[in-house]
């Protein structure tokens, strides 16, 4: 099998070069031997692969065929090789990270001595936004998404779940009554998130099925940090990441309630787009937030014991 891959890629070489001359060039071997490696190969298939003149060569019609699988069979020993480089190597060069604001002031941030002590070649370029950027067009190795279903335009693997809650503070509290119902907070003063889907409309998931519940409020926003501030002056009611309002919650500046009712089902993501390989920098730093995060978050244990 060695000297048969041996023979294609020298085969290979012949036939993109368009002469025995210019392969032994491009390989570093004397001619006469690219010529014995073709012709052993055309021995050991019985088959001629080549037309050959004093001026130029040309496939036969097996050669044709040959070469179209002999050239696929090889890109894949190569990539596969590749693959087995990345695993091994150490990640270098720049990481280019997109993250939303928040989460990525409050749980990246962070975390990123840790993961760059580790990885001391890898320099890590991460920038904040909360819109939803593409990629591949703006040049990103991998982004952190929080959705329910990922774009299929790239790979997501799931780093931790996402949960959310209505609050308020307790002077808000004091001088409003607390929703019993969903559907009380269409007489609240709700703390809109611009960059949702619905801006005017909740999902819950309740003790009696799913529900939608249109709400309306005198701040919006496009940055979670924002609207919880706002929701600790007391200004209305946010439904908000526990990733955001966990310290809050915890402190008691802020105040949950409707606890039998749960919005619709997200996680958060790693994204990157669609390789044949994961490189190495990719990789490590998707392990690294999967340990980091995990199905049982941090910032969520403390929410649940306040």
């Amino acid at each position: 099998m060695e000297n048969t891959l041996a023979g294609m890629a020298v085969f290979a070489r012949v036939v993109e070069a368009g002469s025995f001359s210019r392969a032994a060039q491009d390989l570093g071997m004397s001619k006469s031997a690219v010529s014995k490696q073709v012709a052993r190969l055309e021995d050991r298939l019985r088959a001629r692969l080549l037309n050959r003149t004093t001026r130029r060569i040309g496939l036969t019609e097996v050669g044709t065929a040959f070469y179209e699988r002999c050239a696929r069979i090889l890109t894949e020993v190569q990539e596969a090789e590749e693959a087995v480089s990345n695993l091994q190597a150490e990640p270098r060069g720049t990481l280019r990270v997109n993250a939303p604001m928040s989460f990525g002031i409050d749980h990246l941030a962070p975390c990123l001595p840790d993961f760059m002590a580790r990885h001391p070649d890898l320099v890590v370029d991460i920038t904040l936004n909360d819109r939803v950027v593409d990629l591949i067009d703006e040049g990103f190795d991998v982004g952190v998404r929080i959705t329910r279903l990922p774009d299929s335009s790239l790979v997501a693997r799931r780093l931790a779940p996402f949960r959310s809650v209505v609050c308020a503070a307790p002077d808000y509290w004091r001088r409003h009554p607390r929703p019993a119902h969903p559907a009380d907070l269409a007489h609240h003063n709700c703390l809109i998130y611009t960059y949702m889907q619905s801006q005017n409309a909740f999902e819950f998931d309740g003790p009696d099925g799913p529900l939608r519940v249109r709400v309306d409020g005198t701040l919006r926003a496009n940055n979670g940090d924002v609207l919880r501030n706002a929701a600790v002056g007391g200004l209305g009611v946010y439904i908000a990441p526990t990733f955001i309002v966990g310290e809050e919650l915890v402190a008691g500046r802020l105040e949950a309630v409707l606890h039998d009712y749960t919005r619709s089902a997200r996680s958060i993501y790693a994204v990157y787009p669609h390789n044949r390989h994961l490189s190495a920098k990719v990789r490590v730093f998707v392990d690294f937030l999967a340990r980091r995060f995990g199905d049982d978050p941090y910032w969520d244990r403390p929410c649940e014991q306040a």
